[in-house]
């Protein structure tokens, strides 16, 4: 994996994580989404998913080896699937998007969203990853 594919990974999870949550809580008021999974979608958890997003973007920004880190978002995102699992098993999606269509959109894709950047992070702690510093010359290979 490239330091320029890290960084661009790091940041697109970042901003899934932020501008996710925002519009599909329209900016924390959306009550379907916390009605659906009143633990891991209260208004906290999508405050922490944000910080979470926020954590990605820092780590796109360190110009450091982030083989560990990518390790321990790799275990959160795989919670994150787990739980939209266990939503999806017990729950009905049609009942949520005829509550609230952005609450069943978030709801029918934060899992595969999870799922997609989960495997990205465990590539890149495979991978041995670093991101690019602004400006910095590619690491040698």
């Amino acid at each position: 994996m490239t330091p320029r594919t890290a960084k661009y990974g790091l940041v697109a999870a970042g901003l899934m994580n932020i501008g996710g949550v925002l519009v599909f809580s329209r900016l924390f008021s959306n009550q379907a989404i916390n009605d659906a999974d009143p633990v891991v979608m209260s208004n906290f958890g999508l405050v922490m998913i944000i910080v979470w997003g926020l954590a990605y973007l820092a780590a796109a920004a360190s110009g450091a080896p982030l083989k560990w880190l990518a390790g321990v978002f790799a275990v959160e995102k795989l919670a994150y699937v787990v739980a939209w699992g266990l939503w999806l098993s017990g729950n009905s999606l049609a009942q949520l998007y005829a509550t609230d269509a952005f609450a069943g959109i978030f709801f029918a894709i934060y899992g595969l969203n999870d799922l997609a950047f989960m495997l990205f992070f465990a590539w890149m702690f495979l991978a041995r990853a670093e991101v690019s510093r602004p400006g910095a010359a590619a690491p040698p290979r």
